[in-house]
């Protein structure tokens, strides 16, 4: 079943697909639980998909800006396919969860917000990769390129290994090139990076300012692309 579900996934355009066994959330922040959306779940299915590498290479504004956001919809009606696809052939629950937003929590004075779960957490607890110094996923094949959605079901699927860490020992290249220092290893002050990151052009189209923690990392591209 699990082989199955993860092609599926793949042929919808999914570049990576992993299962997190419900035990593996124990640490989830009361309120941000699987079991908080859907109480019955027992299995979280984590897939991802992977930003073209060319969009590191130029000014983030309105290239990378406008692709990265492309993404959300794009994994989510993923998510949504694959959703039906398990509940038509297993006779299952399938729940998808938004990659990225609507979310409810939101704190203004921190401009601090948290999606409904924590994709980079489920994707870790999926075997999808570990968490950067920077905060972001690194995956072995797409190093910190993709973008995440979870699917919840009541089916019984075993979890997969857990990834090796793909941070260089030593390597603090993120967190010294933060232009706002909103990084400080394994936390981010999102009100900081907000200020820093997100505007409008003259035109009124939004922009990415800054995508730095991201481009400068070695293993940005994966761990067979480390680069100096």
């Amino acid at each position: 079943m699990k082989e199955a579900i993860k092609k599926k996934v793949l042929d919808l355009g999914a570049d990576v697909c992993g299962f997190a066994g419900i035990e593996r959330f124990i640490e989830a922040p009361a309120g941000f639980h699987p079991y908080d959306l859907y109480r019955d779940c027992q299995v979280v299915v984590v897939m991802g998909f992977a930003l073209p590498k060319g969009l590191y290479e130029v000014k983030p504004d309105l290239l990378y800006g406008y692709f990265n956001n492309l993404t959300i919809p794009k994994i989510d009606q993923i998510l949504m396919m694959a959703a039906r696809i398990i509940e038509d052939t297993y006779n299952a629950t399938a729940v998808p969860v938004p990659c990225d937003w609507p979310y409810d929590y939101w704190n203004s004075e921190e401009m601090e917000g948290r999606g409904l779960i924590s994709m980079k957490h489920a994707a870790v607890n999926a075997g999808l990769g570990t968490m950067g110094k920077n905060t972001m996923l690194l995956n072995e094949a797409f190093g910190n390129r993709l973008t995440v959605g979870a699917i919840l079901s009541d089916l019984k699927i075993t979890s997969d290994s857990y990834a090796e860490p793909l941070c260089l020992e030593g390597c603090t290249r993120c967190l010294t090139s933060c232009p706002a220092q909103a990084l400080n290893e394994g936390t981010v002050t999102q009100k900081l990076c907000r200020r820093n990151t997100y505007g409008t052009n003259a035109k009124g189209f939004e922009t990415v300012l800054c995508n730095t923690c991201r481009s400068v990392c070695p293993v940005r591209f994966g761990k067979t692309t480390v680069i100096g």
